[in-house]
C-alpha cells in the first residue's frame, strides 16, 4: 500500500530550480531515508509534502488525499518536524503543546496524557513550565519532535530531526521511528549523518541538483554502484561526485 506518491513535481525559486521532475514513492510500514548535499532539495521536497509550499508542477498525493488540493486535510494526517524548528518562544514548552494539541483537536484527558508521557520520555518534564526562549536549541528541538507526534499521524517527515539532540534523546528517537514503522506508520528522515540512515532506513533516495539519482535500499545501492562492501558515506561521495576529497584537504592543511 503506498502512503506517498511524488510524482513530477517540480519547483523554481526564481532563476533556481530546487526540484525537477522529482517522482517516487512510500509504502505502508517503510522508513526512507533522503539523502544528498546541501542545496539539493531535501527541504524544499519535505515542504511541499506536507502542503507547505506548492509545486510549479506535478502533484503528490498522501493516501488518499491530494496535497494540493486539500493541505489542510494533509496537515491533519502528517507529522513534520523542520530543520530549524520554529516555535512560539514566548509560551512555555507546555503552553506550546497545549496549543498545538488543541489545533489537532485532540480532548482534555488524550491532550493531558500524551504532552505527560512526551515531556518524561524526552527528559524534558522539570522544564515545562519554562519559556520557550530560555531552552537550549537541543531543547527546542525535543518539543519540536513532540508538537509532530502528538496527533498520533499516519506518515511522519522528520527533516534532520536529531540534530542538536543528545545521545538518548536521539536513541529514543531511532527506537520510535523504528517502532512506528512496525505499527505501520511510514516515515521519511533527511539526515546528512549516513551511518544513521544505514543503521535506520529500509530503503533511501540520494538527491543531487533537485533530481533523484538512485533509490534502492543501502545494499542494493552499493551493489548497484559497485562498492559492495563500503559504508553508505562512501556510496553516497560516489554518485555525488564528491568521492576524491583528498585534494580539498590538502588545499586546507596548507
Amino acid at each position: 500500500m503506498k502512503v506517498l506518491q511524488v510524482n513530477g513535481v517540480t519547483k523554481s525559486f526564481g532563476d533556481v530550480r530546487a526540484l525537477k521532475g522529482v517522482s517516487f514513492s512510500v509504502e505502508h510500514a517503510e522508513v526512507l531515508g533522503l539523502l544528498g548535499p546541501n542545496g539539493s532539495g531535501k527541504s524544499t521536497l519535505m515542504k511541499i509534502i506536507v502542503g507547505i509550499l506548492k509545486p510549479d508542477a506535478g502533484n503528490i498525493q498522501v493516501l488518499t488525499t491530494d496535497v494540493g488540493a486539500d493541505p489542510i486535510r494533509v496537515k491533519k494526517i502528517v507529522g513534520y518536524v523542520p530543520e530549524s524548528p520554529r516555535l512560539y518562544e514566548f509560551l512555555t514548552g507546555t503552553e506550546y503543546l497545549d496549543f498545538v494539541a488543541d489545533v489537532h483537536e485532540l480532548d482534555a484527558d488524550t491532550k493531558r496524557q500524551r504532552i505527560s508521557e512526551s515531556l518524561k520520555a524526552l527528559d524534558l518534564d522539570g522544564r515545562e513550565n519554562e519559556m520557550i526562549n530560555g531552552y537550549s536549541q537541543g531543547m527546542k528541538q525535543k518539543l519540536a519532535i513532540i508538537a509532530g507526534l502528538l496527533h498520533r499521524p499516519q506518515l511522519l517527515v522528520l527533516d534532520e530531526p536529531l540534530n542538536s539532540l543528545d545521545p538518548r534523546s536521539a536513541r529514543i528517537v531511532k527506537e520510535l521511528i523504528h517502532k512506528l514503522r512496525d505499527d505501520g506508520v511510514p516515515t521519511i528522515f533527511s539526515t546528512h549523518v549516513l551511518d544513521i540512515a544505514d543503521a535506520i532506513c529500509d530503503r533511501v533516495i540520494i538527491m543531487a541538483n533537485g533530481t533523484v539519482l538512485e533509490a534502492g535500499t543501502p545494499n542494493e545501492l552499493r551493489t548497484k554502484a559497485g562498492v559492495s562492501g563500503s559504508s553508505l558515506e562512501d556510496l553516497f561521495l560516489k554518485l555525488t561526485g564528491g568521492s576524491d576529497t583528498r585534494d580539498v584537504v590538502e588545499a586546507l592543511s596548507r
